[in-house]
């Protein structure tokens, strides 16, 4: 791929609207499906899913350690789900949160970001929280491929603000990872596009953002924010938690439009109709 993610990702979302739509099929949902909570229940939620998204969505956001728990048959349907949505021309964000660091941090990287790979995505959620340096291997790769990365910043958990929150040196954990998202997509914006490195920020998280003092703005990344539906976020906590950067705000659901399921035809209804009513509430 030889152009950015960045500029593939804001295609997208003007094209199809800031819809991350996450394919998650943990137990619950697959059973509420009418499913066996087995390999096969797991194949037939994924493929249908692909079938109701794929062309429909900008981006479909498969949760990794959904798979990973059938072993290495679901890592074959994972990867089977993937390559569906890349040739319908969807771009796919793997939702694995990996971070470590040296020659580990380069295997991840090369799992998920490397061009020959069998479960490479167009982007990738990473964790920071070994330093924001550790993520090199995956930032480079990424780079090299035209591929993105999510790294996580403010997460919407009870326990995320005892390390988010932290200050050394007078700036903030988070602060120090948006930093670094800035340095790395600082090219891009010269050139007047999305960066490439994204940062996961959820919609729930208050008042942290302006608290924190994050401009996400100049930041000139892309912002991966879960919860929005189901997990409480709304219209009012998205424009308080994001304010002038809502146009980079790429907004994910997963239950709200998975409750649609599983018939094809109601769940791309489900994922469509967010998709607009986000591009209503998120454009400038």
């Amino acid at each position: 791929m030889t152009t950015p993610f960045g500029v593939r990702l804001r295609a997208a979302m003007d094209d199809l609207g800031p819809l991350c739509a996450g394919l998650d099929p943990h137990r619950a949902l697959v059973e509420s499906w009418g499913l066996d909570y087995s390999v096969a229940g797991l194949e037939r939620f994924a493929m249908t899913c692909v079938e109701a998204f794929g062309g429909h969505v900008a981006v479909v956001k498969p949760q990794s350690a959904f798979f990973e728990v059938f072993g290495s048959p679901g890592i074959r349907v994972l990867e089977q789900a993937m390559a569906r949505l890349r040739a319908a021309g969807t771009l796919v964000l793997l939702d694995a949160k990996r971070g470590d660091i040296g020659s580990t941090m380069l295997a991840y990287a090369e799992a998920y970001l490397g061009k020959d790979s069998p479960v490479a995505a167009d982007a990738v959620t990473v964790s920071p929280f070994l330093g924001y340096g550790s993520l090199r291997p995956a930032l480079d790769l990424a780079e090299s491929t035209g591929r993105g990365v999510f790294v996580l910043a403010l997460t919407s958990n009870p326990e995320g603000p005892q390390v988010q929150h932290a200050v050394l040196d007078g700036r903030s954990v988070a602060a120090s990872i948006l930093d670094g998202a800035a340095a790395d997509n600082a090219a891009a914006v010269a050139r007047g596009e999305l960066g490439s490195v994204g940062v996961v920020i959820g919609a729930t998280v208050g008042t942290a953002v302006q608290d924190l003092g994050l401009d996400l703005v100049a930041a000139g990344t892309p912002v991966l924010a879960p919860g929005f539906g189901a997990q409480g976020g709304s219209a009012d906590s998205i424009r308080a938690v994001f304010g002038a950067a809502l146009p980079h705000v790429l907004a994910s659901s997963s239950r709200e439009v998975l409750s649609a399921g599983p018939d094809v035809a109601r769940l791309r209804a489900a994922a469509v109709d967010t998709a607009y009513r986000l591009r209503e509430l998120l454009a400038d």
